[in-house]
């Protein structure tokens, strides 16, 4: 299980948009986290949708996550980022969320950025590597 100690220890990469998570208990935790999004892009693109998908972490628990729907609901705000943070605010009852982590399939667009700052994510982690692309920006 993560432990939130281990969410001190991240390492960055001078002139990059992140870097990679150093710390391997950490790492650990969150490839677990990665592969249930790789289901959730799994699932969008047996659906017929758009190849991404994303959870919602707090406190090292899944609070939320989703498969891209764009296609499937003909929504083009449905990506698998704006998805999971429904599903997270539906499941924890509140807008705020404050203290999670989004983690995706891929580095999510500048819209959906803005939606994990509005929710007030802490951080953002995606793709296979577990890029750390740090807080969302507004």
């Amino acid at each position: 299980m993560l432990r939130r100690g281990f969410l001190k220890v991240i390492a960055w990469t001078l002139g990059g948009a992140g870097g990679a998570i150093a710390d391997e208990p950490m790492r650990a935790g969150y490839t677990a986290h990665m592969t249930r999004a790789f289901e959730m892009k799994r699932r969008a693109v047996a659906s017929g949708d758009q190849p991404y998908g994303a959870v919602v972490v707090k406190h090292g628990r899944i609070v939320g996550e989703g498969p891209s729907r764009v296609i499937v609901k003909r929504d083009w705000t449905a990506h698998a980022e704006r998805e999971a943070l429904r599903d997270a605010q539906r499941r924890l009852g509140a807008a705020d969320l404050a203290g999670c982590v989004l983690v995706s399939t891929s580095r999510p667009c500048a819209a959906c950025e803005r939606a994990a700052f509005e929710a007030r994510i802490e951080r953002m982690i995606h793709g296979e590597g577990l890029t750390d692309a740090g807080a969302p920006r507004g």
